[in-house]
């Protein structure tokens, strides 16, 4: 039977991590089954009390700071044979875990990126500085690597346990995904991108990425082209 571990990431997130552990846990993807696995990040909060007291699901701690670091250690704990990141937070809907990782399990590809095109209608704007942002992204990720997707920032990203287990990934914050997708595609490896479901939250609400996380994730897209 194929496995799939789910990788949270979470920092700070005690108002919504046991409600997107349990969105997980209610997905039925059979016959394959759910592994998760809660990566405290250094929390302050009750974060990881909270990760603890749920039956079932695997909780470690990642003492270095950064996203990136926390999703390492859970692809490193991960015993699936495949993985997805996500979120602590409530932006992204578990129910399109289905159709993120159709075209692995279909043997079409090795990794999947999700993109961000079903949005409610009275979401908030996301800013012109993000968008510029997200447009700079996906365009360096495309002319540098020659993949073809719409959007690279999306949080669901799903990959044979085999690939990640194959690569090797320096950065410790949220560039850690964009390096890892980048070598993906540097080794000439296909990515594959699917629609996926998006309710932003506010920076009042909890979001952690900033413009400076921007420059840093392209300039990561920029050097890893050049170095391993």
């Amino acid at each position: 039977m194929k496995k799939l571990s789910v990788i949270i990431p979470a920092y700070n997130e005690e108002r919504t991590l046991a409600e997107i552990v349990r969105r997980v846990r209610a997905i039925d993807l059979s016959p394959l089954e759910i592994e998760v696995i809660v990566v405290d990040n250094n929390s302050k909060d009750s974060t990881y009390a909270i990760a603890s007291g749920i039956p079932g699901i695997r909780v470690i701690k990642e003492k270095t700071p950064g996203k990136g670091a926390a999703v390492r250690a859970g692809f490193a704990a991960a015993a699936g044979d495949m993985v997805i990141i996500q979120d602590a937070d409530l932006e992204y809907e578990p129910k399109d875990y289905a159709s993120v990782i159709a075209p692995i399990l279909s043997g079409k590809v090795k990794a999947v990126v999700g993109v961000r095109t079903i949005i409610p209608e009275d979401a908030p704007p996301r800013g012109v500085a993000y968008d510029i942002g997200n447009t700079l992204i996906t365009l360096a990720t495309n002319i540098l690597y020659g993949g073809n997707a719409e959007e690279y920032t999306g949080c669901y990203k799903a990959f044979t346990k085999e690939l990640i287990d194959s690569i090797q990934v320096r950065e410790h914050g949220f560039a850690y995904e964009h390096e890892l997708v980048c070598k993906v595609l540097k080794r000439g490896n296909a990515v594959a991108s699917v629609p996926i479901h998006y309710y932003p939250r506010s920076y009042d609400e909890g979001k952690k990425i900033n413009w400076k996380d921007g420059f840093r994730i392209l300039w990561a897209i920029i050097k890893y082209r050049f170095v391993d």
